[in-house]
């Protein structure tokens, strides 16, 4: 069963289209990164699933309920906006109190400070919100969107505004609670944290997907050849002529010099054949490098190749 699933997902607003018949299937236990420009519709897209505007057409499944299932849906999923907003003059612990008690969870305050805790809020349990800072706040709807212990969690920005160690505490959580099985939706303008963290990414543009896939997957389809650098011994003019001869069958040029040597491929498979043939030649190879696309360069891009 997938997480999520649309099919002709569309919204409009008079004449325009923000969301145009989007069909997209998203696996249960993976960390999913959404990424688009200003004005992509992602927040539009979200906002249908969640069931904030209603679709003008189109349906959608969210872990198995369909659109008219709504309240089912509620109980099983998380989200973290952008930008929280919480009672300035409740501590966290009685926001997360308060929340429980709307979605009628049984919790023990013992369960509460537990997640503030994995939050890295223990210490400010009872500290009211407004004297948190926008970091802390972040950390905080963090805890609110787990509080249900949810099977799909729309994260929206959820490193934004935070120091550098609460980043990494942050990515943490994310894998463990994927690990567990819980479904990540990810939007962020964070490209790299998208990059290492993400299964599966896919790129929106003037309301459609143009581009989804593993990372792996969105290279291959973006950049078709890559290059491969190589520092190695020095060589001499005899070998520098057999590598020549014999590379013409794994690569789709070669540049080999005494001291290194830049080889364009297909296919990284031709990587390891490549590093044998030096050493055959009694070529010692010192370093490898690969100069493939990052998921910044493809999302940059993406919209002018399509």
């Amino acid at each position: 069963m997938y997480a999520l699933k649309t099919t002709n997902l569309t919204k409009r607003y008079g004449n325009k289209i923000v969301v145009d018949k989007m069909n997209l299937s998203i696996d249960k236990g993976t960390i999913f990164g959404f990424l688009g420009k200003n004005g992509a519709g992602k927040s539009t897209f979200i906002n249908m699933i969640t069931g904030i505007i209603e679709p003008t057409e189109g349906l959608y499944e969210v872990l198995g309920y369909k659109k008219n299932q709504q309240k089912s849906i509620w109980g099983k999923i998380g989200v973290l906006p952008d930008y929280s907003t919480f009672y300035e003059n409740m501590t966290a612990l009685d926001h997360l109190k308060y929340f429980s008690q709307i979605l009628k969870l049984d919790l023990k305050q013992e369960d509460l400070i537990e997640l503030l805790d994995k939050v890295e809020l223990k210490d400010a349990a009872k500290l009211k919100t407004k004297n948190f800072s926008f970091g802390m706040k972040k950390k905080l709807g963090i805890a609110q969107a787990l509080l249900n212990k949810p099977d799909l969690i729309f994260l929206d920005e959820p490193t934004s505004g935070v120091d550098a160690n609460s980043v990494l505490n942050i990515h943490s959580i994310i894998k463990e609670i994927a690990t567990n099985g819980t479904t990540i939706f990810l939007t962020s303008h964070n490209l790299d944290e998208v990059e290492k963290l993400c299964d599966e990414v896919a790129i929106m543009n003037k309301g459609v997907i143009q581009i989804k896939g593993s990372m792996k997957e969105l290279r291959t389809a973006y950049k078709k050849n890559m290059t491969v650098y190589i520092k190695h011994s020095v060589a001499s003019i005899a070998q520098i002529e057999s590598l020549k001869v014999d590379l013409k069958s794994l690569s789709i040029k070669s540049e080999i010099s005494e001291l290194s040597s830049q080889i364009t491929i297909e296919d990284e498979s031709s990587i390891p054949l490549i590093n044998k043939l030096f050493i055959s030649k009694n070529i010692d190879v010192f370093r490898i490098e690969v100069d493939e696309p990052s998921l910044e360069e493809i999302f940059l891009n993406i919209g002018d190749n399509n």
